[in-house]
């Protein structure tokens, strides 16, 4: 069974993301706060995280902390996104581990080719 966390403040986001990515042999898991993450993280292997960098917190970079934290500790992929991208914390994050980086509104279709080209099956 692989396991994916979703990371995002916005419900909307984690319900379609979890939609389109859960499948047979794939559970999917979602959090909206950094902390629960954290918790889920220590307390579950996951194959892949797909976060959100502007969580509700004032700085706007919780994402990329997150990044650090996963990629400091565990040995799975992270995938970021984010409505309020720009080259320099797109390099950041690239900096800090990140397999991918994608601007919100995410291509659907994109994200399942990452997805699936790092071994986790998907809906066809």
């Amino acid at each position: 069974m692989k396991k994916i966390l979703i990371v995002d403040d916005e419900q909307s986001i984690l319900l379609s993301l979890s939609y389109a990515l859960k499948t047979e042999g794939v559970e999917v898991i979602t959090c909206n706060e950094i902390e629960q993450a954290e918790e889920a993280l220590a307390n579950t292997h996951f194959d892949l995280v797909i976060a959100d960098i502007r969580m509700s917190g004032v700085n706007g970079i919780e994402g990329l902390e997150l990044l650090k934290f996963i990629k400091d500790r565990y040995s799975t992929e992270v995938i970021i996104m984010t409505g309020y991208g720009t080259a320099e914390i797109e390099s950041l994050a690239y900096e800090r581990g990140a397999l991918h980086f994608f601007r919100k509104p995410v291509d659907i279709q994109d994200l399942l080719s990452k997805v699936e080209g790092i071994g986790i099956p998907i809906k066809h």
